[in-house]
C-alpha cells in the first residue's frame, strides 16, 4: 500500500483529501503546513507528496525540493489555485512533478496520483 503525504493548509480541504485517498486505499497523514510535513518526511518513508504550492512558513515548492533530498525516489504532486504562477518555480525544483490545479474533480485527483505511483 502506498503511503501519501497531504501538506495543505487549508483544514478543510486536507480533511477532504485525506477521506478521499484512504477511501482510495492509500495509507495518509496529513498535517497543515510545510514545517510540519518536513519533520514527518524526517521520521517516515512515503511514497507520494502532496503538496499544495502556497502555504506559511515552508510553501510546497521548497517542501518537494527539501523532501527530495532525504528521500530521493519520493513522487511529487502539488495542488494549488496558483497554477500558471507557480509553474515556472515548480519547473524549477521537480522536472517529474505533476501539478493539479483547484477546483479538482475527486477521480481525477485519484487517478493522476495513480499515474504518478506508476511512473
Amino acid at each position: 500500500m502506498a503511503r501519501i503525504l497531504i501538506a495543505e493548509d487549508d483544514d478543510s480541504m486536507r480533511r477532504f483529501l485525506a477521506r478521499a485517498l484512504a477511501r482510495a486505499g492509500y495509507e495518509v497523514d496529513a498535517v497543515g503546513n510545510g514545517d510540519a510535513a518536513l519533520e514527518l518526511v524526517r521520521r517516515h518513508d512515503f511514497d507520494l507528496l502532496l503538496a499544495d504550492v502556497v502555504m506559511p512558513g515552508i510553501d510546497g515548492v521548497e517542501l518537494a525540493r527539501r523532501a527530495a533530498e532525504l528521500l530521493p525516489e519520493i513522487r511529487v504532486m502539488f495542488i494549488t489555485g496558483f497554477a500558471a504562477v507557480a509553474m515556472n518555480r515548480v519547473d524549477q525544483t521537480r522536472r517529474e512533478a505533476r501539478i493539479l490545479a483547484k477546483p479538482f474533480h475527486l477521480r481525477q485527483l485519484v487517478d493522476e496520483i495513480g499515474k504518478a505511483l506508476r511512473s
